[in-house]
């Protein structure tokens, strides 16, 4: 549970990972240029722009923080960064402090001082696009300075932090002398006619748009030749020792690894694919994946067919393969359906349906290397999920491939509940024209959304990263109705919550519900007829299992929901068990603090312990005022109108 304001929302202390997560993934550009600013000029731009990318990844705890799961501290008023962000540039800097550091002959070298193990990229040298020359001079000056005085001025230039604020940061990052670090950065001033934040969030300074050229390409070669024999004379002796008796153990009733077996031969058969005639789906009782017909300008190219399937059944080494959470990736079981294959955005892409999984695979139009393998589970599905695909990925962008049921598609900017609707091109064979996709890092100030007509039903379907779209509603978990039905208070809700979908991403989604299961009037508040709402959140896997269920307060003016408890693996808000008890600490425009709770409408009685005390008999609301600012975690709990005990959701 969450303290929340009518000025800020107040955030768990000590920081959770989801909460720490959420912040790198929002912020993560900004935590990159900071780490590519401290670190040392010595390393060299492309070891500095791998370096940064590394460091930000494993900003993360690597647990939950113990004790996470009761009522959080409070945030001091006048802590206005978020705590996620400000916990993860910390563990930046300290690393991007640590890289420059000298090794030691008696110690063994800190983890950021040496090359990162991930990312790596082969045959390639990145770095930032070019500057002018204030950004040069500006380089060239910093490169003088020591690592915490590269830090302070970052902090005070990019983050605009107050001296006060840049010495408690640094002390946090490990800095023994911050007094010393911003009289170093004193010394440094802004060449040119711009201020120091201006040349900072140059392109000059941004690890996240960068160039590319090659290594050294005959020594490159030369290594390539002794990789390969290396790696031939592993392969006879892994073979020498494997013939004598029975190698690893009998394998039963099994063929020799040697023998073709006829049935895996006929799924790698192109002419074996299974289409589907263009009007099938009008004839047939079901409306899913299994009625689509085989689109494309290529679904006549045998060769691009034989290799999808090739790889599908044995991605090489330098494949990309990827699947959502539950879905096997395993080779097809027989002969798979095709739904299409064509070209997108630069890549030949194949899209096939075998009954369980919708595979996509990709290649570039130059060539075969860097082609790419996704999985994804789509069993069960029906008119609503499989209304599209994925297709296609470039950059911020995403095209779908929408059903043939599909008559009208439109796109909606999910943040603002009163713009209209945008009108968006297909052509001849149901694909999209590019979109902005929310599953890349942004801000979250937009979060396009695709809405689809099939006859008289418009669904609403947002990508979260992975090859199926997942469909987003409203209203009770036993009566859900499309969010492009619900109406202008359902989607101003969903205005609100939109960014904690970033949660849930690639983790198998099928659907998201929100359901406001309680409205609270808000105690002290100067508008008497102030109300909060309390909603519950719900995403619902392919797998069936694996659900979260999120629990929001959202009170005005607040331009985004408060996160007040989250439950992974819960029956909690849906229709196997829906029931949800949640609460949060309010503190009134007045300056006074509130313990607020709601539960949904089989909760019969609330009451709050620990740091405070208070209960509500035959009421499911709960505000009980604070005699000061909360300093202990409190327990929350409720009873169910037969008597049945509920804890808060968390």
């Amino acid at each position: 549970m969450l303290n929340v304001s009518t000025q800020e929302l107040a955030a768990p202390a000590p920081v959770d990972v989801d909460q720490a997560e959420a912040a790198l993934v929002e912020h993560y550009p900004r935590l990159v240029r900071i780490a590519y600013l401290v670190l040392p000029p010595a390393l060299g731009r492309n070891r500095r722009v791998l370096t940064a990318h590394s460091l930000v990844q494993r900003a993360l705890p690597r647990r939950r923080t113990p004790g996470a799961g009761g009522m959080p501290g409070q945030r001091r008023a006048e802590d206005a960064v978020d705590p996620g962000y400000a916990y993860v540039r910390v563990r930046v800097l300290r690393q991007a402090l640590d890289a420059g550091l000298p090794l030691r002959l008696r110690a063994l070298p800190r983890r950021a001082q040496l090359p990162p193990l991930l990312p790596q990229v082969w045959g390639l040298r990145l770095f930032p696009r070019a500057g002018g020359a204030d950004e040069l001079s500006l380089d060239q000056r910093l490169s003088a300075l020591s690592g915490p005085g590269r830090a302070a001025y970052v902090l005070r230039g990019l983050e605009r932090q107050g001296d006060a604020e840049v010495r408690r940061v640094l002390a946090d990052a490990g800095v023994a002398n911050p007094k010393a670090a911003l009289a170093e950065a004193d010394g440094v001033d802004a060449p040119g006619e711009l201020s120091a934040a201006g040349l900072l969030e140059s392109p000059e300074f941004d690890p996240c748009s960068l160039q590319a050229r090659p290594t050294d390409l005959m020594r490159r070669r030369r290594h390539g030749r002794a990789a390969l024999a290396a790696l031939a004379a592993a392969v006879v002796c892994g073979t020498l020792l494997a013939l004598p008796g029975d190698g690893w153990g009998p394998d039963g009733a099994a063929a020799p690894s040697y023998a073709r077996n006829p049935v895996a031969e006929a799924a790698l058969d192109p002419g074996n694919l299974r289409r589907v005639a263009p009007a099938a789906w009008q004839r047939s009782d079901r409306t899913d994946f299994s009625v689509w017909p085989a689109r494309g300008a290529l679904t006549g190219d045998r060769a691009l067919l034989r290799r999808a399937l090739a790889v599908w059944a044995r991605p090489g080494a330098g494949v990309q393969v990827s699947a959502t959470p539950g879905t096997p990736p395993g080779p097809p079981m027989g002969p798979p359906q095709l739904l299409f294959a064509g070209e997108v955005d630069h890549a030949r892409v194949v899209l096939f349906h075998d009954g369980l999984r919708a595979v996509r695979y990709a290649e570039p139009t130059d060539g075969t290397e860097g082609a790419a393998l996704d999985f994804a589970r789509t069993d069960g599905a029906d008119t609503a999920s499989a209304a599209a695909l994925v297709v296609g990925r470039s950059h911020a962008n995403v095209r779908y491939l929408t059903a043939p049921w599909v008559r009208e598609v439109a796109v909606r900017d999910l943040v603002q509940p009163l713009a209209a609707t945008r009108p968006v091109a297909r052509d001849a064979h149901g694909v999209t024209s590019a979109l902005l996709s929310p599953a890349a890092p942004s801000e979250c100030r937009e979060w396009d959304v695709l809405e689809v007509r099939d006859g008289s039903a418009t669904r609403t379907l947002t990508d979260l990263g992975e090859l199926v779209p997942a469909r987003l509603t409203s209203g009770p978990p036993a009566a859900p109705a499309d969010l492009a039905d619900a109406g202008v208070t359902a989607r101003a809700e969903w205005a609100r919550t939109a960014c904690l979908l970033q949660t849930v991403r690639t983790t198998g989604v099928r659907a998201v519900n929100s359901w406001r299961f309680a409205e609270q009037e808000l105690p002290g508040a100067a508008d008497t007829a102030a109300r909060a709402a309390w909603l519950c959140t719900r995403a619902e896997t392919w797998r069936g299992t694996g659900g979260v269920a999120l629990a929001q307060f959202q009170a005005p003016p607040a331009r985004a929901g408060a996160l007040v408890g989250k439950a992974e693996g819960s029956p909690a808000c849906g229709t196997k068990d829906p029931k949800v008890l949640a609460g949060a600490l309010w503190r009134s425009p007045d300056g006074r603090w509130w313990m607020l709770a709601a539960g949904s409408r089989q909760v019969a009685s609330v009451a709050v312990a620990g740091g405070v005390r208070g209960a509500v008999e035959h009421d499911r609301l709960l505000a009980v005022e604070l005699p000061g600012k909360p300093a202990e975690r409190v327990e929350l709990t409720g009873r169910l109108e037969d008597g049945t005990r509920i804890a808060s959701l968390r």
